[in-house]
């Protein structure tokens, strides 16, 4: 017996193994079900979709002061680049500028997470915030109807992208619009051309009017909107990147595109009832992506001018009028105007993205959309008092009827209802703020609209968290239940515990059916609530995964109870043992979850293991050997890339270097498999038995297809840089050599550094394919590192079959060496699933920060497809991200292997590890704050509650490169006879 773990017998074993091969099968399937399902409950837990039905829309009572609205969205603007000068001081939107000087308003327009194009423009147009999954629902129309502008038009006029414009018109019946094919929608190209499509499709519907009387008279309807999309600057920030010429260039495109729809509707209508309004749906990365709540993301420009607006205001002591109480995000958006726009002296005026729609209803004097939560930011609208007065009250009552509604809801389903009490008296605010209309006191009516509007919105915020407390405690109970179930399914499976402790099952069983009964009757009794109150479907299945968790944890009554006593009867080392590997585990995972938020604890955490390592492995092995040097050299050039900029600055020539320095590894790594037979530190893990070099072919192969993806990296950029477009060949060499090259590591030599080294070469190709800077250098540094751990492992069970020498069980210890079956797991083993985590999150962030939405880097597929695909080109790009993490799979699963530990066990404890920093996450996800704050909170829990999904994917890939890897037998027989 050691002291951490008892090795059990080989019959014994092999009847438990069978036995629990289909219950391992039911608890991976219930994992994944439990984790979908609980990292669904943050959108029950804070952020439940706003759309509300069955309320009608408050109709205005103030003449409309425009007949007609242009809305302009350029897709992909950030605020920055729209306002600054450029080198030569010359402002890259000339006509706007001149605009906000002469007859407009302006400010920056703060957009939300998911800063994508569909909930931008579903901000903008309709006025509500989809919920954060509404990024999963992409670019495809309407899943549930929803009240917008267009809607309450009495005719819409679009034009633009073939992902947005159906949205909104594909459905309306009294709608005109087009599109072009989405093969136009090349990121190879300029994609400027793309907004003058837009402008010359609407030149050409004024020109066809003049001969066309029934669309002539569509467009002398008053209420009438027209909608450019204008994507030209989306697609370029995404190929380019948001400072490069094309990019900046684009601004100006859509300024003179602006400038001409002025031009146009000007001439063609005569009476001053134009209103115009331009902005973005979001803003762009500096490394041309979007998606988080990164200012660059979410900061676009707004300028208005037109009929019913105001013109503009000299500065006055504030220059922001966004200081009030917002929905959800209730931060003050106080940046100060940059020096560099040279717009100080003209008063600015932010609003929130989805104040833009009552906005734009405001100023065709319709109905606001039922579902918008957007404030009227009456510092635009140049209205009469009394009309300013009823705007804001038609604003206030809409969001007010959808507070009533959801109240009336919630009050008829609960069986203890909890009213929002700041609103238990609004028929008499609303009373009073009529009297104060009638007696003209109309700027006390405006207080008190607005002060009513604030609590509506606080309203509604407790609608949306209202069932916060319940929710929270019942996923906390089932995170918890989860993680006890797994910790002893992990005893009962893989250890020796079950044979020590030796728990009477028959009445274990007895006491199993009654525990089974009672939980059966309490998920009964919660279910029946759940229903009495008409929960959704989630809140149910909620109630019964944690339910059904802690029955099963009950069941095990027995074995807990015995463990105790087990442990209650330990010499006190042993739970000091115990409690010092769990005080280390868990300081690693914070040390992780801290991770999240700073990439260069990984520098630290790399440079102190490398001197670590390499000091204790100068105890026990020689330095001749290499190896303590070689584990602090790889440690040490691993830890530089978590320095280096999230932004991976494009560098094709580091991308080729890097194709030649995989190469000179994998020659290394075959040079050692084949004469490093004589250095017993290296014998377990090389093919020294190997006589005659049967596949040296297959390498020369594989180093070939590396070289060629190198220099196909090269070509593509370089033609595509000149040419503006992939030539077919490229395209078909390039995915010839990634689809290949990914099948020859299954013809490989088995021994395990054999075929380790052919999985690496095997996965460069794609992978430099799909690079564009450094990260390619990182493929390489992290292949050291998982090197170096085999070294490692290799080197301490070099140390255990030592020390086993002196055990006189002779049995013991020569299937120890042997490796005939996998031995019981003990205490000392955490070391591997705690070691997989951090290599697994170092490729996670060593190239940048995956927990942001916008880290993909969408010009790493270029090399593959350029014709905007979101579907194609967001597998490439999680393709890309899960070639480091299958390398850390194959490594881990060959320790496995070396170490005759059981894989799935380890795989089990690498699922609880990451559970502790789910829950950790659950607990730090928040809806108020900056929108980044925000953004980065769920993305991270997010990411954890996928990862034992991820991981589970992963290992079912890797398993068929690893599942036929052997350690050198003749190597372990040599020992075993020598140990003897």
């Amino acid at each position: 017996m050691h002291s951490d773990g008892i090795l059990g017998t080989k019959a014994g074993a092999s009847k438990q193994r069978k036995w629990l091969k289909g219950r391992e099968r039911w608890l991976v399937v219930l994992g994944i079900i439990l984790h979908a399902v609980y990292m669904l409950s943050i959108f029950d837990i804070y952020f439940k979709s706003p759309i509300v039905h069955g309320m009608d829309p408050v109709t205005p009572r103030f003449a409309a002061p425009a007949k007609r609205l242009v809305l302009l969205v350029a897709d992909g603007l950030r605020a920055d680049k729209f306002f600054e000068p450029d080198a030569e001081g010359n402002f890259r939107a000339p006509f706007l500028r001149n605009i906000i000087k002469t007859q407009g308003r302006w400010g920056v327009s703060h957009a939300r997470p998911p800063t994508e194009s569909r909930p931008g423009h579903v901000a903008i147009i309709a006025g509500f915030y989809e919920d954060p999954s509404a990024v999963t629902k992409g670019w495809k129309a309407n899943p549930v109807e929803f009240d917008s502008v267009f809607n309450k038009s009495r005719h819409t006029f679009s034009y633009g992208s073939p992902d947005i414009v159906p949205i909104f018109c594909g459905g309306l019946q009294h709608s005109t619009w087009g599109t072009y094919p989405h093969e136009y929608e090349d990121f190879a190209t300029d994609a400027s051309f793309l907004d003058m499509w837009s402008l010359d499709q609407f030149r050409s519907l004024l020109n066809r009017s003049h001969e066309d009387s029934k669309l002539k008279g569509l467009l002398q309807q008053d209420n009438l909107v027209i909608f450019l999309h204008l994507l030209g600057c989306d697609s370029n920030g995404h190929a380019h990147r948001p400072f490069s010429s094309i990019y900046l260039n684009n601004v100006k495109v859509v300024d003179h595109v602006a400038e001409n729809v002025y031009s146009l509707l000007q001439d063609y209508f005569k009476d001053n009832r134009t209103t115009y309004i331009f902005t973005a749906d979001h803003g762009m990365s500096d490394k041309g992506s979007h998606g988080d709540g990164h200012p660059t993301n979410t900061d676009t420009p707004l300028v208005v001018w037109g009929a019913g607006v105001k013109y503009p205001r000299p500065i006055s002591s504030s220059n922001h009028s966004d200081c009030g109480f917002r929905f959800v995000d209730d931060h003050v958006h106080d940046a100060p105007t940059p020096t560099e726009w040279g717009l100080q002296g003209i008063e600015r005026v932010d609003v929130n993205q989805a104040d833009i729609a009552p906005l734009m209803s405001t100023l065709l004097g319709l109905p606001c959309p039922v579902n918008s939560v957007g404030s009227l930011p009456i510092d635009y609208i140049d209205m009469t008092k009394a009309d300013e007065v009823e705007a804001v009250l038609a604003n206030t009552k809409e969001i007010l009827n959808q507070f009533l509604r959801k109240s009336d809801i919630k009050q008829s389903n609960s069986l203890y209802f909890k009213p929002f009490k700041p609103l238990s008296q609004y028929s008499s605010i609303l009373d009073e703020i009529e009297d104060r209309i009638l007696a003209r006191d109309y700027d006390a009516a405006m207080d008190l609209s607005q002060n009513l509007r604030s609590l509506a919105l606080q309203g509604l915020h407790y609608f949306q968290t209202y069932d916060w407390l319940m929710l929270m405690s019942v996923i906390t109970l089932g995170y918890v239940g989860w993680m006890i179930y797994l910790v002893l399914h992990v005893l009962q499976s893989y250890t020796s515990l079950p044979g020590t402790i030796g728990t009477e099952q028959a009445g274990q069983r007895n006491n199993c059916g009654k525990i089974y009964l009672f939980g059966s009757i309490v998920i009964a009794i919660l279910c029946l609530l759940l229903l009495l109150e008409h929960s959704p479907p989630l809140y149910h299945a909620y109630m019964i995964m944690t339910s059904f968790l802690w029955v099963q944890i009950f069941s095990e009554y027995q074995f807990i109870k015995a463990l105790w006593k087990l442990l209650s009867g330990r010499r006190n080392y042993i739970i000091v043992k115990l409690l010092a590997t769990t005080a280390v585990s868990v300081f690693i995972l914070e040390f992780l979850v801290n991770s999240f938020t700073e990439r260069k604890l990984y520098t630290w955490c790399f440079l102190i293991t490398g001197v670590t390592a390499s000091i204790y492995l100068f105890k026990i092995v020689p330095w001749r050997s290499g190896i303590p040097i070689f584990v602090c050299i790889a440690c040490w050039f691993l830890s530089i890339f978590t320095l280096m900029p999230a932004e991976i600055p494009d560098n094709n020539q580091l991308v080729v270097v890097s194709g030649a320095i995989i190469i000179i590894i994998g020659i290394g790594a075959r040079w050692l498999d084949l004469h490093a037979g004589g250095n017993k530190y290296w014998l377990s893990i090389c093919n020294c038995e190997l006589k005659s070099h049967k596949f040296s072919s297959l390498f020369y192969l594989q180093a070939l297809l590396v070289a060629l993806s190198s220099v196909m990296v090269y070509l593509s950029t370089t033609h595509r840089t000149e040419k503006r477009e992939l030539l077919a060949v490229h395209q078909l060499i390039n995915w010839s050599v990634a689809g290949i090259s990914m099948v020859l590591p299954l013809f490989s030599e088995n021994s395990l550094l054999s075929r380790l080294t052919s999985i690496f070469l095997g996965f460069a190709p794609p992978f430099l394919l799909l690079s564009i800077g450094y990260e390619a250098i990182f493929y390489a540094a992290l292949a050291l590192v998982l090197m170096a751990w085999i070294l490692f492992e290799n080197t301490l069970l070099n140390l255990n079959i030592v020390n086993t020498s002196s055990d006189n069980n002779k049995k013991v210890k020569n299937n120890l060496i042997l490796g005939l079956e996998n031995r019981s797991m003990q205490l000392s083993d955490v070391r591997i699933p705690l070691v997989f985590m951090v290599l697994f999150n170092i490729a996670f962030f060593g190239t940048g920060n995956f927990a942001s939405i916008a880290s993909f880097e969408i010009s790493s597929v270029y090399r593959f497809i350029t014709i905007f695909s979101p579907f194609l080109m967001a597998a490439l790009l999680i393709f890309k991200l899960f070639i480091p993490f299958m390398l850390v799979i194959c490594v881990f699963s060959a320790i496995t292997k070396l170490n005759n530990v059981p894989r799935l066990g380890c795989y089990f404890l690498v699922i609880l590890f990451s559970d502790v920093m789910t829950i950790h996450f659950f607990f730090l996800v928040r809806n108020t704050g900056s929108w980044m704050e925000i953004g980065n909170s769920i993305s991270h829990f997010g990411i954890m509650s996928a990862q034992v999904v991820f991981v589970l994917l992963l290992f079912a890939l890797t398993n068929t490169f690893t599942k036929d890897i052997q350690c050198n037998t003749a190597a372990k027989s040599a020992r075993a006879r020598k140990a003897n």
